[in-house]
């Protein structure tokens, strides 16, 4: 499944130096060579004289003050775990007044001693594990634990996506059942009827046509002749179709230079399409992967859009820049711009009026809105993604349409993927405008917002 947002490619792995040599030390690193004069190696000379005399002379009065140091007992080094070596334990000779006998030493005394120093210190247990269980490294766990919950991620977003498209599986899978049903090859007739079914999957009457001919001339060449390649040919051509769309506009964070600070995301769309809310989803899955984000709340035209907003960025944990309603969206706009700079964010989403393509005073705007953006940051903004409800239909392409021709759209998010029997829509919207599709919601919850993989959506319509 790969990460949410990939542009911190850098930041991914963390070196945490543990095999890099230490600097080895010189002896210019500890000391200064000064020039010696005569007069200085003099000194020296008597220096080492006068040393060399006291040396002897203390040698002579005390013989057992410089001895070698041999007959000091040393101290072994002990492996870990175990206990430290013991120091030699020699017997306790008590003082006694002069002219009495000594009293003997009990041998039981120096043994237990002795016993009690050398019996080993208990050692707590190591834990095999670390204790941080939940550490972001993944450094608590073994290279096979790592594959094995990359795959199940895998497996969850699959399962989920599959899911998300059920509704229009079943309907297409459905109808195209109900075309073969007591056919023995394929001709005009099963041809009409698997256009119908197509159709009523919102993918579109160009798209259906597209596909239609590729089936035609597969079926020509006798290499369509039953339902599992007809299926398969259905599945090859609408991969082609969103892999196409990916050549055009921003299919990826990570096209773009890695200096760009801050990478600049505008979301435009008209008001229920779910705007707002994937604002807020895109602001959280975007901050847990390490980058700092802030939110610039420039829908100053309806009364309740930044209120609503403002729980988005209270439930995410994510700055909100925002002012009062009827303000200018540019010069919001412009204030996040600055604060985003001074703070060193890493993405600044803005959010914008919702507005019907048909209302030129509000695409006037946003056009202002871009260039403010542009002037501060350059190339900004670098996304301007378009977020259309699946429900709506070919509807939604019409917008999708309009938008392109003012907003300069980039990408789509299509929201409520989950809730349609015609989720072709997406590749509706690919074919005709040559228009990525950069993230599906799929669900109500925060992660519900996902990348849209093209593989993942046509394997899910037909499985």
């Amino acid at each position: 499944m790969g990460l949410f947002w990939k542009r911190k490619s850098g930041d991914q792995f963390v070196s945490l130096k543990l095999n890099e040599p230490l600097p080895e030390k010189t002896a210019t690193s500890t000391a200064v060579e000064t020039p010696e004069t005569s007069a200085d190696k003099g000194s020296r000379a008597t220096a080492e004289g006068v040393s060399a005399t006291s040396v002897r002379e203390a040698q002579a009065i005390r013989p057992d003050l410089l001895t070698p140091s041999a007959s000091v007992p040393g101290l072994e080094p002990v492996p870990s775990g175990a206990g430290p070596t013991p120091l030699p334990i020699e017997p306790v000779t008590p003082k006694v007044p002069a002219g009495e006998p000594h009293p003997p030493v009990s041998p039981r005394f120096s043994e237990a001693t002795q016993a009690q120093v050398s019996r080993p210190r208990p050692v707590a247990p190591v834990p095999s594990r670390s204790p941080f269980a939940t550490s972001v490294l993944g450094l608590n766990l073994s290279m096979e634990e790592l594959q094995a919950q990359e795959a199940a991620l895998e497996q969850e977003f699959s399962a989920r996506f599959r899911r998300a498209v059920a509704a229009t599986r079943e309907s297409l899978s459905e109808r195209l059942d109900t075309v073969f049903q007591g056919l023995k090859q394929i001709d005009e007739n099963l041809l009409d009827e698997l256009e119908e079914a197509l159709i009523a999957a919102d993918i579109g009457v160009a798209t259906t046509h597209h596909i239609l001919e590729t089936v035609r001339r597969g079926v020509a060449r006798k290499q369509i002749n039953d339902l599992d390649a007809l299926k398969q040919a259905i599945k090859d051509e609408l991969l082609k179709i969103l892999r196409h769309s990916e050549k055009q506009g921003v299919a990826s964070e990570t096209n773009l230079p890695e200096n760009i600070s801050p990478y600049v995301m505008m979301i435009v769309g008209v008001n229920g399409v779910g705007k707002t809310t994937t604002i807020g989803k895109l602001a959280q899955r975007i901050k847990a992967e390490g980058n700092d984000v802030l939110i610039c709340a420039a829908d100053t035209f309806r009364a309740a859009a930044s209120d609503q907003l403002a729980i988005w960025a209270e439930r995410t944990g994510v700055p909100l820049i925002q002012q009062k309603q009827g303000t200018d969206p540019a010069a919001v706009l412009f204030d996040s711009l600055k604060a985003s700079k001074a703070r060193g964010s890493d993405v600044l989403i803005v959010d914008t009026a919702g507005r019907l393509h048909n209302k030129s005073n509000l695409m006037a705007e946003l056009e202002k809105m871009k260039r403010v953006a542009a002037k501060e940051v350059p190339g900004a903004p670098h996304e301007t993604l378009l977020v259309v409800d699946a429900v709506t239909g070919q509807n939604g392409l019409e917008q999708a349409r309009q938008f392109l021709k003012v907003a300069g759209v980039t990408g789509i998010v299509l929201t409520k993927l989950d809730g349609t029997a015609k989720g072709g829509i997406a590749v509706a919207i690919a074919n005709e405008l040559s228009l990525p599709i950069r993230y599906a919601g799929i669900g109500e919850k925060v992660d519900d917002l996902v990348v849209f993989d093209p593989e993942l959506y046509v394997n899910g319509l037909f499985e």
